[in-house]
């Protein structure tokens, strides 16, 4: 006889479990030492990899997945629900020693991001932010700050930063860029030169779970389990900023 007092583990609670176990495993494989640079994140990836593709496989067999680092396959595309896994968002500034990186773990339901945990194992006590746990933020009424790649700065960043007085900030990982706006350490995400759909979907997911705005730089929305899975751009802001800012962009 089942024991009624144990609850099936959400989706929400399975997403941010891997999360957080994800990234334990991959500060731990740090500080071992046995890895630097390039090869500590190749080696983070693998794992990290192995974590989540065994973990979802097992608690959500019916599910498809995308990941990064596994070869991708059509049967996903016959799926309605599918999971899309970033293990280390951030490669080489996780292998670099620095604190931007990320791991994504999202679900994407009928193309939509529905739900969405990112982890942030650099930053102190690694935090999880989650799609269906929202912060609440307070109203900024800072000069805007706008993060963007430090190794790839998009060109209508530029622009975009004239439109509305921003102060443009360098970021590793679009997980911690992402992140940034949602903690309330910025106020604007912008991105071009291409992303793949693990690069965003779980971003994606906790930004709207957030309430704050998400789309392609035409304004339309961002979509998932395509076929193809390269997305050139992505705006993700407070949403009293996306008008002026899809507008200096267009």
């Amino acid at each position: 006889m089942s024991d009624p007092s144990h609850q099936p583990e959400t989706d929400g609670d399975l997403a941010a479990r891997l999360a957080f176990e994800a990234g334990e495993l991959l500060l731990a494989l740090r500080a071992q030492g046995d890895f630097a640079g390039r090869a500590l994140g190749d080696e983070g990836d693998r794992r990290a990899n192995i974590l989540l593709m065994a973990a979802l496989k097992d608690a959500r067999p019916d599910d498809g997945i995308l990941s990064e680092e596994t070869r991708d396959t059509p049967e996903r595309l016959d799926k309605n629900r599918v999971w899309i896994v970033d293990p280390v968002d951030g490669t080489r500034e996780y292998g670099e020693g620095r604190p931007d990186w990320a791991v994504h773990v999202g679900l994407a339901i009928d193309g939509e991001p529905r739900l969405g945990a990112v982890a942030l194992p650099g930053m102190a006590g690694q935090r999880i932010l989650r799609s269906d746990q929202p912060l609440l933020r307070d109203p900024t009424t800072c000069r805007p700050r706008m993060v963007v790649s430090r190794s790839r700065p998009p060109a209508e960043a530029e622009k975009a930063a004239a439109a509305i007085d921003a102060e443009i900030v360098p970021m590793g990982s679009a997980g911690a860029k992402a992140m940034a706006v949602v903690r309330g350490a910025a106020e604007i995400y912008l991105h071009s030169g291409g992303q793949h759909e693990w690069d965003s979907c779980a971003p994606v997911a906790v930004a709207l779970g957030h309430s704050l705005h998400c789309s392609r730089f035409d304004g339309s929305p961002l979509r998932y389990n395509a076929r193809d899975t390269y997305l050139p751009d992505l705006l993700i802001c407070r949403p009293e900023l996306a008008r002026p800012i899809l507008d200096a962009i267009a």
